[in-house]
C-alpha cells in the first residue's frame, strides 16, 4: 500500500527503512507500517532524489530539518515563556502602586543605593 501511495518501488522502501530514511512501526509478523508522517516523508525522499540529491544528502537535509522543527519548538516555548513573564511583570508593577513602603533601586546608581518611596496622602 505504502509503495502505491508513494509511486515508490517496495524495495526502495525496504531500502529507505534500512538506511534508517524512515521508521515504520512494525506488525506483530514483522510486517512495516507506514503512518501518514512516514508515507509524506517518503514522498518527499523521493522528490530529492528525482531532483539529484543523494541518499547522504538527503539524509542530512532530513536531520537538519528535524533540527530546524526542534529549534522552531524551543523558540515558541522560549517566546510563551516570556510573554508570562512579562505578564507578571506588568501585574507586579501595577501591584506595587498600592502597597506602600516599597524599596526601589534609584535610576542610574541601581549598584549604589535603595530609595524608599513612600506613598503621599
Amino acid at each position: 500500500m505504502a509503495a502505491e501511495l508513494t509511486g515508490l518501488h517496495p524495495q526502495t522502501l525496504r531500502t529507505y527503512d534500512r538506511l534508517g530514511l524512515v521508521s515504520p512501526g512494525r506488525t506483530g509478523g514483522g510486517g512495516r507500517r507506514y503512518s501518514w508522517r512516514d508515507i509524506e516523508l517518503l514522498r518527499e525522499v523521493a522528490e530529492l532524489t528525482a531532483a539529484g540529491i543523494g541518499l547522504e544528502g538527503v539524509r542530512r537535509i532530513l536531520q537538519l530539518e528535524n533540527h530546524v522543527a526542534a529549534l522552531q519548538q524551543r523558540l515558541q516555548e522560549a517566546e510563551e515563556q516570556l510573554a508570562a513573564t512579562q505578564y507578571a511583570l506588568a501585574n507586579a508593577l501595577a501591584d506595587r502602586g498600592s502597597a506602600r513602603n516599597l524599596p526601589a533601586v534609584a535610576p542610574g546608581r541601581a549598584a549604589q543605593s535603595v530609595v524608599v518611596w513612600r506613598r503621599r496622602g
